[in-house]
């Protein structure tokens, strides 16, 4: 082919509909950050996670501790949620090193701290098991917590349509 050929095939060939754009460095960089999750806030203070409950008792009466009053199975899911959203969420681990918690850590949290009796933690877990039930999940929701593609939005859905369903039946 000649010269002459080539340039009035250049020509005649379609123009792209978009110009070729590079991205800085930087840009790739703020990109993958973006992908990361958040870094965790402090981790709650020693005397929530390992305060005995007669210690906690013996500061109560002296006025030093005011004890949370346990709470109905709607408002410990979302106490739960709100543990996570604080302290940020794990998977593996009921709770890492850095204080993130999952499901089952919060709620031992809660349980440990007085905010949730043992009863309505397990009414709790069965309006949890009940949500994944209907959508067509079998396992234990610790298990389901753990699932290598699990992300925090799911988790937020779940105990947020769990606190709902208890909430509707009155508790």
């Amino acid at each position: 082919m000649s010269r002459t050929t080539l340039d009035q095939a250049a020509q005649s060939a379609p123009v792209s509909a978009a110009p070729l754009r590079m991205k800085s460095t930087r840009q790739l960089v703020d990109e993958a950050l973006r992908g990361l999750p958040a870094p965790a806030p402090a981790t709650p203070s020693w005397s929530h996670r390992l305060l005995p409950a007669a210690v906690r008792g013996l500061l109560a009466d002296l006025g030093w501790w005011q004890d949370p009053a346990p709470q109905r199975p709607s408002a410990h899911l979302e106490q739960v949620l709100a543990v996570l959203r604080r302290y940020g969420w794990c998977q593996s681990l009921d709770v890492t090193a850095t204080g993130r918690l999952c499901i089952r850590g919060a709620q031992a949290l809660l349980e440990k701290t007085g905010h949730v009796t043992p009863q309505a933690r397990d009414r709790a877990v069965h309006y949890l098991q009940q949500t994944l039930a209907q959508a067509g999940v079998t396992m234990q929701f610790f298990a389901w917590n753990d699932l290598p593609d699990q992300q925090f939005p799911a988790v937020q859905t779940l105990l947020e349509t769990a606190a709902r369903a208890a909430r509707k039946n009155g508790e």
